[in-house]
């Protein structure tokens, strides 16, 4: 199939019950939906790379979540219940009965949810490196004296946006191979570091999430549910999200595909561009 003429991507705004949203588009044929991750993540970072070749074959929305980007940041409780309501009503707002869901660790978790709930409006499930397949965080008893001890969170985030050596090092936990981890890139997460509110969405979200012995959100028992085609991405270095959750998941979920990518680590759509791009358009497209 031959690609149409490259679409610029656009940066765009719609109201969403009352919250100003900022979404990336372009393309057009049947919509796809990326979801980027929690931290310091945005659909510029997440999917910068994987708009275009996605949009020479299909319609591509990349919304920032409430809370992240150029989105309004309001100060209210983020939960996973939360942010489905949320994707549920942003679909609705921009005339979208049905479409393709790819989520990236939280936007993998949203995703989830989202298809168990709304099975009849997703045509195809990608979760890539996804929250939702595990009952702990790593090291999970020190994660959550982190979100819970008063301000040592908010002095982690004081201090990443304040040095690009620290906002360097953080992207180290994401990241396999440290050279490909660029100095674009570092600008690029430092740039969304500073902007107002920054952080906030996250830190509620991981006192939601956090519980002393396990993580509230865990879709596993659920996973014979889905019905949907769903591939399943995950890098086979993750240190957040460990190789065997996507296994099991794989096991779990009739009739998906499993690509591991080799010698990545969490977030593959930045570090193996490439190899993610086609795998997810093979697909999409149904190859």
């Amino acid at each position: 199939m031959e690609p149409e003429t490259k679409m610029t991507i656009s940066s765009k705004w719609v109201d969403v019950k009352g919250l100003r949203i900022h979404y990336l588009s372009a393309g057009k044929g049947e919509p796809v939906f990326l979801l980027h991750g929690g931290g310091t993540d945005s659909a510029s970072l997440s999917w910068r790379l994987t708009i275009e070749p996605l949009a020479d074959y299909f319609r591509v929305f990349a919304p920032d979540w409430p809370g992240y980007g150029e989105s309004d940041k309001p100060a209210i409780q983020y939960t996973i219940d939360y942010y489905i309501r949320f994707l549920s009503d942003f679909m609705q707002t921009l005339g979208i009965a049905e479409a393709s869901l790819v989520g990236i660790s939280m936007g993998g978790g949203i995703a989830l949810g989202f298809t168990l709930q709304f099975p009849q409006q997703v045509s195809k499930l990608v979760l890539v490196d996804s929250y939702g397949l595990q009952t702990t965080a790593p090291a999970h008893k020190f994660s959550y004296l982190f979100v819970r001890i008063p301000m040592l969170n908010e002095m982690t985030w004081y201090l990443l946006k304040r040095s690009r050596a620290m906002t360097r090092a953080s992207l180290r936990n994401l990241f396999h191979n440290p050279d490909a981890i660029s100095a674009e890139l570092v600008d690029e997460v430092y740039a969304e570091l500073k902007k107002p509110g920054t952080g906030r969405a996250f830190i509620s979200f991981q006192r939601s999430e956090v519980l002393w012995n396990a993580l509230r959100t865990v879709y596993i028992d659920c996973l014979h549910e889905i019905k949907v085609p769903t591939l399943i991405v995950h890098g086979a270095k993750d240190r957040l999200v460990p190789l065997e959750c996507a296994r099991r998941a794989h096991e779990l979920i009739k009739g998906s595909r499993l690509h591991v990518i080799a010698d990545c680590g969490h977030w593959p759509q930045r570090e193996k561009p490439d190899e993610f791009n086609r795998v997810l358009l093979e697909f999409l497209m149904g190859q």
